[in-house]
Parts: C-alpha cells; sequence; structure tokens
C-alpha cells in the first residue's frame, strides 16, 4: 500500500471522500508528478531539445498542477470541495495537455511515451474524484 493510502488508513477521523478512490487519485498525481519532472529533464538532455520546449514546459506545468493538487486533497481536516473541485479540473485539464503533447512525441522518446500515460492516468482519477464530487 502506498504512503497516501497509510496515511488516509491512520486518518483519525471519518474521511470526507471514499478512501479507495482518493488513494488511487493521490498516487496517480503523485506519480504524474514525478513522470512529468523526469520527462522534462530528459527533454531536456534530447539533442533535438529545440524541437521539445513546449513538452518541457507543460510537464513543468504538469508536474506543479498535480503536485499541489496532492497536497490541497490529502487535508481531509474541515474538507471543503469547493477548493478541491477547481484544483481537479485544472489538474485534468494540465494533463490533458501535457499528454497530448508527449504522445507528439512518444515514438521518438520512450520517456515521453511514459509521461503520456502517467498523464492519460492521473487525468482519468482526477475526473473519477469529481464525479464523486458531485
Amino acid at each position: 500500500m502506498s504512503y497516501a493510502g497509510q496515511m488516509l488508513d491512520a486518518y483519525p477521523r471519518d474521511l470526507s471522500l471514499d478512501a479507495r478512490m482518493l488513494t488511487a487519485t493521490l498516487d496517480a498525481l503523485i506519480e504524474c508528478a514525478q513522470a512529468c519532472t523526469s520527462d522534462a529533464d530528459a527533454d531536456l538532455s534530447e539533442r533535438n531539445v529545440a524541437e521539445l520546449v513546449k513538452c518541457v514546459r507543460l510537464c513543468m506545468d504538469c508536474a506543479d498542477v498535480c503536485a499541489a493538487t496532492a497536497r490541497v486533497i490529502s487535508r481531509q481536516t474541515s474538507y471543503d470541495a469547493n477548493v478541491a473541485r477547481p484544483l481537479l479540473e485544472a489538474c485534468a485539464a494540465t494533463c490533458t495537455s501535457c499528454g497530448d503533447e508527449c504522445e507528439r512525441h512518444a515514438r521518438m522518446h520512450e520517456h515521453c511515451r511514459m509521461c503520456a500515460e502517467a498523464c492519460r492516468r492521473c487525468e482519468r482519477a482526477c475526473r473519477d474524484l469529481l464525479t464523486a464530487l458531485r
């Protein structure tokens, strides 16, 4: 079990959201942030880096948005869906843009393929949690 899941299991009060869904979303957010950070770094090491500038930028943006979203939805005390909802929406949109850009480079760069996969997984997890919030 991930640390996110372990921490939610140890939470001393009832959770506002389904623990399994929240854990899956947190895991996807954290993994996507890491994948995007690694992909941006790998892009910067490629010989054709000028062709990857947009990918680097979107990966950095996506990593930041995913990390911020994970931090906010990890906090369950006095949970406010009105704060979490726009973050999850922004994260899903950012993951879509980043995933699309990474897919453009996936045939030539394995790190872009893996990042696109992480973005798609995170996008789905954010959208699933948004549906549960409605």
